[in-house]
C-alpha cells in the first residue's frame, strides 16, 4: 500500500518529522513530497495522504503550503484516507498553536476526506487556542520541536501506530 506524505518545511523541522514518519511506516511504499514541488496530480492519485505543515507568524500556514493550498479546493478527497501532522510552538504562539495543521484539516475535511490519525489528546501541551484542536482533541499529530523536542520521537511512534491500525 502506498502512502503519500506531503509536507511544507521552511527551516527543516517539518521535513525531519516527515522523514521520521516515513521511517516508522517503512513497511509501506512511501512517497515523500515537499509541497513546493508538489503537483495537484500527486494528491489526486494518492489513496492515502499524510499532510504536514508548521505554523508561522500568528497562525499562518507555512509559505509553500500557503501557495499550494488553493489547489486543495479542486481535489475530491471522498475516496481518500487523509492524516495530518503539524509543528507548533506552544510557548511563543500560545493562542495559535499548530493552527497551520488546523487550516489544512478544515480545507480537506470539507472536501469529504476520510480523516485518520485524529483524536489525539492534548495531554502534555500547554496552549490557549488552536484551530487544530477540535472537540477536545487534536486532528492529527502535533510536535513542538521548539520546546519539547525530547518527546517528538515517542509522539511520532505512537501516532504512526495509530495510523497503522486505521489503514
Amino acid at each position: 500500500m502506498q502512502i503519500t506524505i506531503v509536507y511544507g518545511s521552511s527551516a527543516g523541522a517539518t521535513q525531519n518529522v516527515a522523514e521520521q514518519i516515513a521511517e516508522n511506516l517503512s513497511s509501506h511504499e512511501i512517497k515523500l513530497i515537499d509541497v513546493s514541488r508538489a503537483k495537484i496530480e500527486d494528491l489526486q492519485e494518492a489513496q492515502i495522504l499524510i499532510l504536514g505543515t508548521s505554523t508561522w507568524g500568528d497562525g499562518d500556514l507555512q509559505d509553500d503550503w500557503d501557495d499550494f493550498s488553493s489547489n486543495l479546493d479542486s481535489i475530491d478527497f471522498s475516496d481518500k484516507k487523509v492524516a495530518f501532522f503539524g509543528l507548533g510552538d506552544q510557548e511563543s504562539y500560545y493562542d495559535t498553536f499548530a493552527d497551520g495543521m488546523g487550516i489544512l484539516y478544515e480545507k480537506v475535511s470539507q472536501k469529504g476526506a476520510n480523516i485518520i490519525g485524529n483524536g489525539v489528546n492534548g495531554d502534555g501541551f500547554d496552549f490557549g487556542s488552536s484551530r487544530a484542536f477540535v472537540d477536545g482533541k487534536f486532528v492529527g499529530l502535533v510536535v513542538d520541536e521548539d520546546n519539547q523536542s525530547n518527546l517528538s520521537a515517542t509522539r511520532i511512534s505512537e501516532w504512526t501506530k495509530l495510523l497503522e491500525s486505521q489503514l
